[in-house]
């Protein structure tokens, strides 16, 4: 019998594999959710950071390797092994995929001291910019249009977020997410890195998200009613000794170099009439990395 079990588990692994490969349910801004819950149970997980470069682009609407088919996937081989235990224990064996692992506590530094390298660093500004960043982020993705964002983020994470929702747009899908609520973001404190410093924070936040077909209208993954209840982490950048406005603006203004016209600029920006990328060499904060920690579906 022990003989005939492992080819039959084998068996169901591969069917699971190719079932989730073909049809995904993935969510909200850079498809940190899934089809199945995840978050918490172990050290392995899975991250979109601009030093990350396994989100690919694929023919599914979701996007090259996303969290929904590897968790989904660990999720079906946790059943299946579960079911071959089964009869060895008399109960099944619960499990959850685990979510990405957050930054170690014991790398970070203390909030206060932060505020004591920058005085007029305010932690509720900071919150505050995140909470608006993300609902922000949302309806952009939804709307397919990524540029407004720009300015929030490091070049390279926005190309990345970019090239997965184009995704979206190469296959005529869209990813609705509504109903979104930010119900906490927590700083957990900061680190530096090279010549930027590096600020981390937990965010948690409540959404419905579903995907249509742009052509038929049917909702072909994720569900109009389902709440799903999300944890990131971002880390935000920002260049080392830089000092925080006490103007609080968000964005400067300044003079494209190659049209001379006027250009809303933090990190970088697109000139809305000469098409070119401006970047600037010290910058406030913006959205270098984001992980998905957790997400539960009620």
């Amino acid at each position: 019998m022990k003989k005939r079990k492992l080819p039959i588990i084998i068996l169901l692994i591969l069917i699971v594999a190719v079932s989730v490969s073909v049809v995904t349910a993935i969510a909200d801004f850079g498809d940190f959710g899934g089809s199945s819950d995840y978050g918490g149970s172990s050290d392995s997980g899975s991250s979109w950071s601009s030093s990350d470069s396994s989100w690919g682009d694929s023919s599914s609407g979701g996007g090259g390797a996303s969290i929904g088919v590897i968790v989904a996937i660990f999720f079906g081989v946790v059943i299946v092994v579960s079911i071959a235990n089964k009869g060895k224990s008399g109960t099944p064996v619960a499990s959850q995929p685990a979510g990405a692992k957050p930054i170690d506590a014991f790398m970070l530094s203390s909030m206060a001291s932060y505020r004591q390298r920058d005085p007029n660093f305010s932690e509720p500004a900071l919150i505050e910019k995140i909470s608006n960043l993300y609902i922000q982020m949302q309806n952009c993705w939804t709307a397919k249009n990524l540029e407004p964002l720009q300015p929030y983020f490091t070049d390279t994470s926005y190309a990345q977020f970019d090239r997965q929702l184009d995704s979206y747009r190469r296959n005529q899908r869209t990813n609705y997410v509504e109903r979104i609520t930010v119900l906490g973001v927590t700083m957990r404190g900061w680190y530096e890195e090279e010549n930027n410093d590096c600020m981390v924070a937990t965010v948690r936040t409540r959404i419905v998200d579903y995907t249509k077909d742009d052509k038929t209208g049917a909702i072909i993954s994720g569900s109009s009613t389902a709440e799903k209840f999300m944890t990131y982490e971002y880390v935000l950048v920002r260049s080392s000794g830089y000092v925080t406005d006490i103007q609080e603006r968000d964005a400067e203004t300044i003079n494209c170099p190659n049209c001379s016209a006027p250009l809303n600029i933090n990190f970088s920006a697109k000139c809305p009439f000469c098409s070119s990328v401006v970047t600037r060499k010290e910058y406030d904060w913006v959205i270098s990395s984001i992980k998905g920690i957790s997400q539960q579906t009620q």
